[in-house]
C-alpha cells in the first residue's frame, strides 16, 4: 500500500506528539503492508494568502519533517516517505505555488472543508483549483453530511477532484453514516484513494479496511485504491477509474450498516 493522507510528522498538529510516537506509527503502517508514505500535517489555505505567513507556517513544519525523514531512513530504508499538507480551504484560491503544500511535490493537492458544513461554492473553488494547473484531492468526503446528496459530489468530480476515502470509514470507526456514504461511493465508483489518515496513535485500520473489501468482493477495487491509483500520484499521474463495487458482492455486515446509517 502506497499511504497518502496521514499525521506523522511530530508536534505539528493532533498527530504523532514526538519522533518516537511516529516511529511507532511508521512500524505500525509498515506491518499492515504500507510501502510508501505522504504525510499531511494540517494547514489552512489561508496561511497561502501572504509569503511570509506560508514560510513562517512551513518553516514550522520543516524541522519535524526533516527529523522524521532522518529517522524513516534509519529505521525504514525500503520505505519512501514523502510530504504534503492536508490544506482547509477556507478561501476559495489558495497559492499552492510552494512544492511543500502538495502531495510529494506533484501538482495533486489534498483538501478538506470544515466539519460544520461544506461551503455552498465549493464546485466553483475545486474549477478554480483545476484551472490554476491543481489537482483536488478531497479528503475523507464520507464524514460529511452533505454527501448525501450525490449531484454534490458529481458536481465535485466534474470540476476536477478525485476523491480519497479514509480506511476507518470502511470498517465503521466514524459511526453508520460515515461508514454507509463510504460504501455508497464505492458502489458509485466514485472513489479513487483510499487512505489511513492514521494519527500516530489507536486503531490503525489499514488491514481491517482491506479485508472487509475483499470479503465484498472488492480485490480490484481495494489493490486501485491502496496500490496503483496511489503510485500513479507520486509519479505525478491521474488516477485509473474505480469499478463501482456491485451490491450484490457486499457482505451483510455492510448492508446492515446502510440501514442503520439511514
Amino acid at each position: 500500500m502506497i499511504d497518502i493522507h496521514n499525521h506523522l510528522i511530530p508536534g505539528v498538529d493532533d498527530g504523532a506528539a514526538g519522533l518516537e510516537e511516529a516511529r511507532a506509527a511508521l512500524e505500525t503502517m509498515h506491518a499492515q503492508g504500507v510501502r510508501g508514505v505522504i504525510t499531511t500535517p494540517h494547514g489552512n489555505g489561508a496561511h497561502t494568502t501572504s509569503s511570509d505567513e506560508l514560510d513562517a507556517f512551513l518553516g514550522r513544519i520543516d524541522p519535524a519533517w526533516e527529523k522524521l525523514k532522518g529517522m524513516a531512513a534509519v529505521n525504514f530504508p525500503e520505505l519512501r516517505v514523502e510530504r504534503g499538507l492536508e490544506l482547509m480551504l477556507d478561501i476559495p484560491t489558495p497559492d499552492l505555488s510552494d512544492p511543500r503544500t502538495r502531495l510529494a511535490g506533484t501538482a495533486f493537492v489534498l483538501i478538506e472543508f470544515s466539519h460544520s458544513g461544506i461551503p455552498p461554492n465549493s464546485v466553483d473553488a475545486i474549477f478554480r483549483l483545476k484551472m490554476n494547473g491543481w489537482i483536488p484531492v478531497i479528503a475523507h468526503p464520507e464524514r460529511y453530511a452533505e454527501v448525501d446528496e450525490l449531484r454534490l459530489v458529481e458536481g465535485w468530480r466534474r470540476a476536477g477532484a478525485f476523491l480519497q476515502l479514509n480506511c476507518g470509514s470502511i470498517v465503521g470507526r466514524y459511526g453508520p453514516q460515515a461508514c454507509a456514504r463510504a460504501w455508497r461511493l464505492l458502489g458509485e465508483g466514485c472513489a479513487d484513494f483510499l487512505s489511513s489518515d492514521y494519527h500516530a496513535r489507536g486503531r490503525c485500520s489499514i488491514t481491517e479496511a482491506r479485508v472487509k473489501l475483499e470479503e465484498s468482493g472488492g480485490e480490484e477495487q481495494a489493490h486501485l485504491l491502496m496500490e496503483a491509483n496511489p503510485g500513479r500520484l507520486l509519479e505525478g499521474e491521474l488516477p485509473v477509474p474505480v469499478t463501482p463495487l456491485k451490491r450484490t458482492e457486499r457482505s451483510p455486515w455492510y448492508r446492515n450498516l446502510l440501514r442503520r446509517g439511514r
